[in-house]
């Protein structure tokens, strides 16, 4: 199988002191839990009824189309969106990506710019790009404008914010945007919605990703349940669309089945709210759209992706389900994975997007329970790829030293009947000593061992 790359940063992401941390938080620890727990009910009662594994099934073979043939759709994607009238730019990497945007609204002089949900710029970093060079990005989702009147990343790829009450919601709004002190999410809604018209009104640009994108048509889906992503791409002159290279499927013709699958994988929904196909830029006779739409297709390490064993990752729908059945996640969130990409999905594009080197420590958030396979609506082999980067992590040297020792004992212990016996005798006599000796260490938190 292929490793994953391995790069040459000195300081190594912590899961044990991120997760240590989140796991100290009752309050997040609950409003997660609150979450995810809700949304796996309904996306259990959206799958009542429909054909579910016939569906897994087309959809997989889609999705693993997508990613065989990778660089021929790519092309024709680009031809066909050129087409139908938008200006299509191509990014290896998220500097090629972050620059192509930001030079695009410098052209334009677009300072003012609104976004939708989008995880793929979450991973570039854009926002953070566009105002470290004086342009100001509005997240309208309001999960997203919530994390960003806080300073904070994602927790979710769905719901960014599930890990806020509506108490500190209340206390963010009172704080950020001045208003009096509220913790009912009606009126909370209310006063977002005021706030984001106004920005809508006076935006020069719109930044969206895309669910999917049609190589046959070179059109882009977006799926959104609170309307902003329509005002995003209609209100401002300029859209700029950034998406990355897996999220193009073959043709129109698979749209319908990719449609009804991930808002019931995602919340249970039938369709999303609203479904937006966007084909090209305002035609003569169009009432709405922008005069100008720009696309960034991204790879960021995609190609490089499909070419190994972990080819599959990239057949992800981004639903959220395996989040949302994920013991591990619904006990530590989002935030202590280190990356913008969390739970089942997240382990693995981390790991494979920013190396082992760097992140090792987040395949040990993961039981192998193997809840996350069983839901995926691509059957992505979840569960096996973390197996298998494991693996990876042993032979490359990224096992603690303590974690390995313990293993070679454990080894030799039990792998004959006579170590096993002397072990099995010796250790309630040796056990006062070990705890005495590791006082304040997890070991003496165990049950003493009988005597045999």
């Amino acid at each position: 199988m292929n490793a994953p790359e391995v790069l040459e940063n000195v300081s190594a992401f912590s899961f044990r002191k991120a997760s240590s941390a989140c796991l100290r938080d009752p309050v997040l620890r609950q409003a997660v839990r609150k979450a995810t727990d809700l949304l796996g009910l309904k996306r259990s009662q959206g799958l009542e009824r429909v054909p579910w594994e016939t569906w897994r099934e087309k959809a997989s073979e889609i999705r693993s189309y997508t990613v065989d043939h990778l660089s021929q759709l790519v092309d024709a994607f680009a031809v066909s969106a050129t087409s139908a009238g938008a200006v299509v730019y191509r990014a290896e990497n998220a500097e090629d990506a972050c620059s192509a945007v930001y030079h695009i609204l410098k052209d334009r002089e677009a300072s003012r710019v609104v976004k939708a949900k989008s995880m793929i710029t979450e991973e570039i970093g854009l926002n953070h790009y566009l105002k470290d060079r004086g342009i100001n990005v509005v997240e309208t989702d309001l999960g997203e404008f919530i994390i960003q009147l806080a300073g904070e990343r994602p927790s979710h790829i769905l719901g960014p914010a599930i890990h806020k009450t509506r108490t500190q919601v209340g206390r963010l709004f009172e704080e950020e945007l001045g208003v009096p002190f509220c913790d009912d999410p009606e009126r909370l809604t209310r006063i977002a919605r005021v706030k984001l018209r106004e920005v809508f009104l006076a935006a020069h640009a719109g930044i969206t990703g895309a669910n999917f994108a049609l190589a046959d048509t070179g059109s882009l889906m977006l799926f959104t349940n609170e309307g902003n992503g329509r005002m995003v791409t209609t209100l401002p002159p300029l859209h700029v669309a950034v998406l990355s290279v897996e999220k193009i499927l073959p043709s129109i013709s698979n749209a319908p089945l990719l449609a009804n699958l991930l808002p019931r994988s995602a919340t249970g929904q039938p369709l999303s709210s609203y479904l937006s196909v966007i084909t090209g830029k305002r035609r003569p006779g169009d009432a709405t759209g922008p005069t100008e739409l720009h696309i960034v297709l991204l790879d960021n390490g995609r190609s490089r992706i499909a070419k190994g064993h972990f080819k599959s990752i990239l057949k992800c729908i981004r639903c959220s389900a395996c989040l949302n059945v994920c013991p591990v996640y619904a006990a530590v969130g989002g935030h202590a994975y280190g990356s913008v990409y969390s739970g089942p999905m997240g382990i693995i594009l981390t790991v494979l997007l920013k190396g082992m080197q760097d992140f090792h420590s987040i395949l040990d958030a993961c039981t192998l329970c193997g809840a996350c396979s069983e839901v995926c609506p691509v059957k992505v082999p979840l569960k096996e790829m973390i197996s298998d980067l494991r693996q990876i992590r042993i032979e490359q040297g990224f096992t603690p030293l303590a974690e390995s020792a313990s293993m070679k004992g454990i080894g030799l212990t039990t792998g004959s009947s006579t170590p096993y016996r002397v072990a099995r005798k010796a250790l309630p006599h040796l056990w006062p000593l070990l705890t005495s000796v590791l006082k304040g260490n997890r070991l003496d938190r165990l049950p003493t061992p009988r005597k045999q």
